[in-house]
């Protein structure tokens, strides 16, 4: 996994903070990705599994010794689907 292919990837098990969100509870939320849905990460953090919406979330992910923002936007679809499927989008 590379950081220009990120949003193609299964996120589970990948570091996660949310660095903006349309509600401002969810930002500096940080912990590893413990599932995700079609429209939701479920991030574990110390105080328990919070799930975060990926819509207008914008998630910074650690990958490879590297930060990588990447719109949640872009992630919304079934996980199966989206690592399986190419929009025309140069991260796929």
């Amino acid at each position: 996994m590379t950081p220009e292919s990120l949003v193609r990837h299964e996120l589970a098990g990948l570091d996660v903070t949310v660095v903006d969100a349309p509600n401002p509870d969810l930002i500096g939320i940080s912990g590893c990705v413990r599932d995700e849905t079609m429209q939701t990460l479920l991030v574990a953090t110390g105080d328990g599994v919070k799930q975060v919406p990926k819509a207008g979330t914008t998630f910074r992910f650690a990958v490879a010794g590297t930060n990588v923002l990447v719109d949640g936007d872009r992630l919304l679809a079934r996980p199966a689907l989206r690592t399986e499927t190419h929009r025309g989008s140069l991260w796929q």
